[in-house]
């Protein structure tokens, strides 16, 4: 078995793509509009007995609005008139209460972006950057290592899932906002870039030197095991990834596999649209994904059309790097019980973000609309996927180039999935 398709990913758990600023995320992404200055619906103001009367879009009273906004612009007032350092940047002072009402939603997944953070976040999903190649998840505490990206520098430097960024070139990264952190690690090729790291299971922070380079974005490799298995792994769900999957496959059958494994791990997400696309390469009629959003509606996608590998025996590897758009892929074929998942639980990334460009070329506001759910109603929120066969991978395997999640998964082709 080739040292390339064992090369996989240990740990717990979204360089970069440290150019995708765009998945912090995700993570899957949806197409909703939201108007700036208008109320959204369920949007409720308090009365002065405390209670929150049910008023619909641009329905609340303008005198309520006054009161409520009353302590702001007295606060606006002191700063202006108090504060020692004048003149007053208004520009930057209203940006900062705009993050400060995004941060007041204490939803990790719901921020604000200044123009500057919005414009590295449009940076599209396929093609080229200069960084040091690992998948992210920029909305914790600290910038978090989902996957590193096979044959990235940062796989070189053994970076893994979970790890923490705590401090870049030797300047604490505490506070700060993650999409920062990732600009500071992204730089020419050949610079050297040192990431200090919190790892669970070490008693101290350790420093790791990563030499950067020009990174390739793949999307889906795949070749012919012995015993007439196919082998996919897909790293992740950009726009071109459900073409280059439906290629692929059309490549693997033509060759009569007895089997499919379609390898999922350390895989951060991408579109929504992608995942539904990529699912029904594999599931033949029904659900994909049920979207349910805050007023309690709910969306429900379907398979998008006729699929290539319907019938055959499937296997999906998952691990604690399969997040967002890798777990609508396999829950649904959970659900479906169109085949097994092996491996380790998932990352459990489960809600939707819309991303609404200010006015004025302000930036834009990132905020959690829905949550999603498998064909059955599971919430994979913060829970993840569990594997209807579990395999660990342990460090030992790693270092002795050995994938006992894929073994199995051939096993049990072999076996007919008994």
């Amino acid at each position: 078995m080739s040292s390339k398709i064992s090369r996989v990913i240990v740990g717990v758990v979204v360089g970069v793509l440290l150019s995708m600023i765009l998945f912090s995320s995700g993570w899957v992404m949806s197409s909703y509009l939201a108007h700036w200055g208008i109320m959204l619906p369920g949007f409720t103001l308090p009365t002065t007995d405390g209670d929150y009367p049910d008023y619909g879009p641009n329905e609340a009273p303008t005198g309520e609005l006054e009161n409520l906004f009353t302590p702001f612009w007295e606060a606006w007032d002191i700063v202006h008139e108090d504060f020692v350092h004048q003149p007053i940047d208004d520009l930057e002072i209203m940006r900062g209460a705009i993050r400060g009402m995004l941060e007041a939603l204490d939803d990790p997944h719901s921020s604000y972006m200044d123009p500057d953070q919005y414009r590295q976040s449009n940076i599209p999903l396929e093609g080229e950057y200069e960084g040091i190649g690992a998948w992210v998840d920029p909305t914790g505490e600290f910038l978090i290592i989902i996957a590193p990206m096979p044959g990235s520098p940062a796989e070189q430097a053994g970076l893994q899932p979970g790890d923490q960024v705590i401090a870049i070139d030797g300047e604490d990264m505490t506070g700060i906002d993650g999409n920062l952190v990732i600009r500071r690690i992204l730089g020419p090729a050949g610079s050297i870039v040192r990431l200090t790291i919190l790892r669970e299971g070490e008693f101290e922070p350790f420093d790791v030197d990563i030499e950067r380079a020009s990174i390739t974005i793949p999307s889906v490799e795949s070749q012919m095991l012995e015993d007439g298995i196919g082998y996919i792994q897909l790293f992740n769900f950009g726009e071109n990834a459900a073409n280059d999957l439906r290629q692929t496959l059309r490549t693997l059958l033509d060759q009569d596999p007895i089997g499919l494994i379609l390898d999922l791990r350390g895989n951060g997400g991408g579109f929504l649209g992608t995942a539904i696309d990529i699912t029904s390469e594999f599931i033949s009629e029904g659900t994909v994904v049920i979207e349910r959003f805050g007023d309690g509606s709910e969306m429900v996608h379907s398979v998008s059309g006729a699929g290539l590998a319907t019938d055959i025996p499937l296997i999906v590897l998952i691990d604690g790097g399969s997040a967002s758009a890798s777990e609508i892929v396999a829950g649904a074929i959970q659900d479906h019980e169109r085949g097994l998942l092996v491996g380790e639980t998932s990352f459990g990334k489960g809600s939707v973000q819309t991303w609404t460009p200010l006015s004025g070329d302000n930036g834009a506001v990132r905020v959690t609309i829905a949550l999603w759910f498998t064909p059955d109603g599971r919430l994979i929120h913060q829970t993840g996927l569990e594997p209807d066969v579990e395999v660990l991978l342990t460090e030992d395997d790693i270092l002795n180039d050995l994938d006992p999640q894929l073994d199995e998964a051939i096993q049990l082709l072999l076996e007919g999935l008994d």
